[in-house]
């Protein structure tokens, strides 16, 4: 009997279809045990596939979280495989692209390759010919040619009737005459020539294809556009699967018709546009494509399509106005657009514009009930409507928009307008209270910007009072002047001169005491006012600050140059009183008189001034008085006395040696300037005259010499070493010179007047390329712009050019007589008359000072009383033209 603890070991059946377990030693591993799953013998029942479908998330979720950084790092590697061994199409990407900067001449002179051949390839031996013999030529002839006689076999057997048998042996090997490709070339042209005339003539009569012009039309038959077909091909595929993808998306059906437009398929392109259409019907931009794409009468039609389907679209309805050609017809289309859209701004200014005064008018009283916030309706209405009816359609308009401000400036202007201006003031001032209670803030910028609209717009009354009321909101105390004095040089480039003026005005009345305001304002009047405006503004100012010197010099000069001699004495006299022993008042004193051909006056001005204000401007102006009006003995003495007094004074010791010169005394000339160099060796004016005097005398060693020791005391001193140069290229020792200058531009690489030089000393083909390297280091230096303009530009009878350049020049700075001089001279040679006034006027408002040749001729003794407009031709003249 048996246990029930120990049941009987349940028998496996044969059949059984459950594998046996693997336990062959290439299936053990001494860490794992045997491979395979622990449960495979186990049913796989719900549970199982519940858990395998869980652990199958979790594994998708956790490749999902390092997808991205597995494809970044995949990227990376092959970016850097790329960049380690790119295409050859990427290696040459770069040279490719920049082919197309490549002109046709450059394209041209491209060299041709070298021959790449070896020496074996290149010098080939040559090869010989042997002749063939006559025979040999004839055999062949016989054998291509074609018999012209009957043999006696042929007329034996009866011609061309050769016995078939072992005479005539079988096969195909008959010999043939060779391919004749010219010919072949020819009957295929005659062939090509049939068709074509074929072709050409339809049963109508008309010519269907042309054949002279048919290779012709093949060429123009170009494609449109310039880019890529592959490009074209991805865009096209790319919009494919866009437009599949998403149908009612607008913008691809409208990328999908441009493209196709700028391939020129516009048939293509207008049945995709209308295919768009259909899908997105409720799309502005689609329908709008459509209508720029269709021709005349089919847009029309889109555009009524359109409508249907969008009668609220403000930019459908104008672009059916706009494909009308007729006013009337398009008056109708905006109309009917108003009835479905009354509140639209754009449309109903549209329809305005179309209208005449009358109906205008009425229409915007219908259009500000439609848009009650529209200030562009409200204004528009206004300006048509009478002075009582603006007033009352301007009240209504701020009652409906208390927050605008340009409801509240058109009020004014229309008060100024009808000649109301206390009112102007008062409703400025009730526009900022206004805005303020409504919480709008006051942006200064802004309304200043309204004041210069203003000015411009003729309304000057209300530009002040806008200027008036708002210079000062938001401006700290201590920023009031500079920002005051901003606004105003603003004003004045913006040519706003009303609003700068009422500027200035409310600045010196805040600051009355200011000389600084008072200059600033005195110059703004002489520039862009009047001469009585100008005076009348210098009389406040001198009143205010009558120890402004300057000031009264101003006043002074403008009576001077109206004419009114007395009156400029008599303020120089007030200003005497203001400012006793001043030396600047002084000599304005002496110069008016000297003008004035007072000569006894002036001289007695000048001994008043020496003795009570002695200065060493007052001694220098005494005795130029006096070499000027030929009192050389008198210049002596005050000479004598001037340097004993001054000695540090360079300007007398100059004077001294050049009154000497004058009179052949180079000696005494030579030791006034040795005195003067002893007590004044920082005086490059001074070196160079003395110079100069060596150079006169013949001695080329010593003027060198001094030179040399000059630019010992003073090193990088650009007008030394500009007058070394010069007096080698005057000696003719150019190697010399060329060595100095390069030496020069070493030791002063910055100096204009240098480079100028060395321009000037290039020959012409490499004058272009040290004018490069001059503009380089002094990009704004007068002197370099003025050696431009003559050697590259004028030079090279480049006339637009050089004048352009002179301009820059003389605008760059003003000062510059050499560069007015050298302008004047251009324009003698390829301007008019017109042009050359012009060049005048300007050189005079500019009164140049300084310049090489300006000065030659300016301080020259002969021409002590000539002015701006009398010393320029002179200038002009003795200029050498630029080779």
């Amino acid at each position: 009997m048996l246990d029930d603890r120990h049941a009987p070991p349940i028998k496996k059946s044969k059949n059984d279809d459950e594998e046996e377990e693997d336990l062959n030693d290439a299936n053990y591993d001494e860490f794992t045990g045997y491979g395979g799953s622990l449960c495979a013998k186990d049913p796989y029942d719900k549970d199982d596939e519940e858990a395998d479908a869980i652990y199958e998330e979790i594994d998708k979720r956790m490749d999902d979280k390092r997808r991205e950084r597995r494809e970044l790092k995949l990227k990376e590697e092959l970016e850097k495989y790329r960049q380690e061994r790119p295409k050859i199409q990427q290696q040459f990407s770069d040279l490719k692209r920049d082919l197309a900067a490549v002109s046709e001449d450059e394209w041209l002179n491209i060299p041709e390759v070298g021959d790449a051949r070896n020496k074996k390839q290149r010098n080939a031996r040559a090869e010989k010919f042997t002749p063939v013999p006559d025979s040999v030529l004839a055999r062949a002839a016989a054998s291509t040619g074609t018999a012209n006689t009957i043999s006696d076999r042929d007329q034996k057997f009866g011609g061309l009737n050769t016995p078939f048998g072992a005479i005539t042996p079988l096969g195909t090997s008959t010999p043939s005459a060779d391919i004749d490709m010219k010919k072949i070339g020819q009957a295929r042209n005659t062939l090509m020539d049939i068709k074509l005339t074929q072709v050409s003539d339809s049963v109508s009569g008309q010519t269907v294809v042309d054949p002279k012009g048919y290779l012709t039309d093949l060429q123009s038959m170009l494609p449109s556009h310039g880019g890529d077909i592959n490009d074209v091909k991805k865009a096209r595929l790319l919009l494919k699967s866009v437009r599949e993808t998403n149908p009612k998306h607008p913008p691809a059906w409208i990328a999908s018709a441009r493209l196709e437009e700028v391939t020129g398929k516009m048939q293509i392109a207008r049945n995709l546009i209308m295919k768009g259409c259909e899908e997105c019907p409720k799309s502005e931009d689609v329908w709008l494509e459509a209508a720029r794409l269709m021709p005349g009468d089919q847009a029309k039609a889109v555009i009524a399509q359109a409508v249907r389907h969008l009668p609220t679209a403000v930019r459908v309805w104008i672009k059916a106005a706009d494909l009308e050609s007729e006013i009337k017809a398009k008056k109708r289309v905006f109309r009917k657009a108003l009835e479905m859209i009354p509140n639209s701004v754009r449309l109903w200014k549209q329809a305005v514009e179309l209208e005449n005064e009358e109906d205008a008018r009425i229409m915007l009283s219908r259009a500000v009930e439609c848009c009650p916030t529209s200030v562009e309706l409200w204004l528009a209405l206004a300006r048509l409507e009478t002075y009582e009816n603006a007033r009352k359609v301007l009240n209504k308009a701020r009652e409906n928009i208390p927050t605008d401000r340009q409801i509240w400036i058109t009020a004014a202007k229309l008060e100024e307008a009808n000649g109301n201006i206390h009112m102007v003031e008062k409703i400025i001032d009730r526009a900022l209270s206004s805005l303020r209670a409504n919480m709008v803030e006051i942006n200064r910028e802004l309304w200043i910007k309204d004041a210069e609209d203003c000015e411009q717009a003729g309304s000057i009354h209300t530009c002040q009072a806008i200027v008036r009321a708002v210079i000062g909101v938001g401006v700290e105390d201590e920023d009031k002047k500079h920002t005051w004095m901003e606004d105003a040089e603003s004003c004045a480039a913006h040519e706003a001169y009303e609003c700068a003026r009422a500027i200035f005005a409310h600045a010196l009345s805040v600051y009355p005491s200011k000389k600084s305001i008072w200059l600033r304002a005195a110059y703004f009047e002489k520039s862009h006012g009047t001469r009585e405006s100008l005076e009348s503004l210098l009389q406040r100012a001198v009143a205010h600050c009558p120890k402004a010197e300057v000031l009264w010099l101003m006043g002074a000069k403008s009576k001077w140059l109206a004419g009114d001699v007395p009156a400029a004495r008599s303020i120089l006299a007030l200003a005497f009183q203001a400012n006793p022993n001043s030396e600047e008042i002084w000599l304005a004193a002496v110069k008016l008189e000297s003008e004035n051909n007072e000569f006894e006056r002036a001289r007695r001005l000048l001994q008043k001034a020496r003795a009570s204000a002695p200065t060493a401007r007052v001694m220098m102006k005494s005795i130029k008085l006096e070499w000027c009006l030929g009192e050389i003995k008198n210049a002596h003495t005050l000479l004598q006395e001037a340097v004993k007094h001054y000695p540090d004074f360079a300007k007398l010791w100059m004077m001294k040696g050049q009154i000497e010169e004058q009179n052949n005394n180079k000696e005494l000339a030579r030791e006034a300037y040795n005195q003067g160099l002893k007590k004044c060796p920082r005086a490059i004016p001074l070196w160079l005259l003395m110079s100069r005097l060596e150079e006169k005398s013949g001695q080329l060693i010593k003027a060198r010499s001094i030179l040399e020791k000059a630019r010992l005391k003073n090193p990088q001193c650009a007008e030394l070493w500009l007058e070394a140069v010069r007096v080698e290229n005057r000696g003719g020792l150019k190697n010399i010179a060329q060595t100095l200058m390069a030496r020069a531009l070493q030791e002063c690489p910055n100096s204009g007047i240098l480079w100028a030089e060395s321009i000037a000393m290039e020959p012409r083909p490499q004058r272009k390329t040290k004018s490069v390297d001059a503009l380089r280091k002094c990009e704004h230096d007068p002197h370099v712009l003025l050696a431009a303009s003559k050697y590259i530009f004028w030079a090279e009878r480049k006339v637009a050019k050089a004048r352009e350049w002179f301009n820059r020049t003389v605008k760059i700075e003003p000062d510059l007589g050499d560069a007015w001089a050298y302008f004047y001279k251009f324009e003698q040679a390829h301007g008019d008359e017109d042009s050359q006034a012009d060049i005048k006027k300007r050189c005079i408002n500019a009164d140049p000072k300084h310049g090489e040749f300006w000065c030659q001729v300016s301080k020259d003794i002969k021409n002590w009383r000539l002015r701006t407009e009398q010393i320029l031709p002179l200038v002009a003249e003795c200029l050498p033209l630029p080779t």
